[in-house]
């Protein structure tokens, strides 16, 4: 197992040094320039020549990768060109609710998703599993902005039992802060819980079909022992990998529930980055989203010796 992680840490990094290279690439290929956005729209050619000097943009790729590499080697991703503040304290500033709004989505996907899943297949053919699979074709046909819209209608306008838009943190006290989240969660949730609950109902169809399966139940042991402990366990490898899989989804969907819900996270200040040409900024949260994926899919890599005892590494 350690050789495993050990070689799959080693394999990592070339993958991050590609996506390094394509991050730091993106100050050249997008369209704009940040200085000529710095300096605004009355600046002269002089002055425009003197922010590519401040900001280095004169200096050849080669230089300024190897400058930028090196500063990232190091735990700086930089500074930003309209804050001067350094990248990584402004991440540490955002990173709080883009945590939480991530964690409590994934929850409310997960804790709808597989039990709606084992219940479609469990009632294959029937106006349950029908349902279900209803259900999971409107999540992937509504956008989560759609989606959030309403819940603001329903549960922040007309029902006014969730703040419309905001966010509190965990030191302002847990009401304030689970009143914030409810509607993002859910709104986040709701829309990665349809992948997931077709998934689960395809993966236990083929487990429920087994021989092992049919004993189980020749024993007369419950429903709930069969679906849970037997067939639930060895259709668990598809639906966690699927989870993992699924985690860029769940990040596209914060970017745009934390804009709906005008949250203070990483969601947003890529979007503030992006439209005012942020460049340090946004290599370095793009960086941080690599990073965090490949880690992920790690973890459920290793998770499949704990669900499976016949794989191993």
């Amino acid at each position: 197992m350690f050789a495993y992680i050990v070689r799959r840490v080693i394999a990592t990094i070339p993958v991050m040094g590609i996506v390094a290279i394509f991050v730091f690439s993106l100050l050249y290929i997008a369209p704009g320039d940040p200085a000529a956005v710095i300096a605004g729209e009355l600046a002269s050619a002089s002055d425009i020549a003197r922010i590519h000097s401040q900001l280095g943009l004169d200096q050849p790729f080669l230089v300024r990768f190897g400058h930028w590499a090196w500063q990232v080697l190091h735990g700086d991703l930089g500074t930003s060109i309209f804050t001067n503040q350094p990248v990584t304290e402004l991440i540490a500033q955002r990173l709080e609710p883009t945590v939480a709004l991530t964690i409590t989505g994934l929850i409310i996907a997960v804790a709808f998703a597989i039990p709606m899943g084992i219940l479609a297949a469990w009632k294959a053919g029937s106006w349950i599993d029908r349902s279900v699979m209803a259900f999971a074709v409107l999540g992937f046909a509504v956008p989560s902005f759609v989606l959030a819209y309403f819940l603001i209608l329903v549960f922040s306008i007309e029902l006014r039992w969730f703040p419309v838009q905001g966010f509190a943190s965990l030191r302002e006290g847990i009401v304030p802060f689970v009143s914030h989240l409810v509607l993002p969660s859910f709104a986040l949730g709701l829309v990665f819980s349809a992948l997931i609950a077709r998934v689960t109902r395809a993966s236990m169809l083929e487990v429920l079909g087994q021989d092992y399966i049919r004993t189980a139940q020749a024993k007369g042991l419950s429903n709930t022992s069969v679906l849970l402990r037997h067939a639930l366990k060895n259709a668990a490898i598809p639906i966690v990998t699927v989870i993992g899989n699924g985690i860029p989804l769940l990040i596209s969907g914060v970017i745009v529930t934390e804009t709906v819900f005008a949250v203070p996270g990483l969601g947003r200040l890529i979007v503030e980055a992006v439209l005012r040409r942020d460049y340090p900024v946004i290599q370095g949260l793009i960086l941080l989203f690599s990073a965090s994926y490949v880690v992920i899919n790690l973890v459920i890599d290793l998770s499949y010796t704990l669900l499976d005892p016949r794989v191993r590494y």
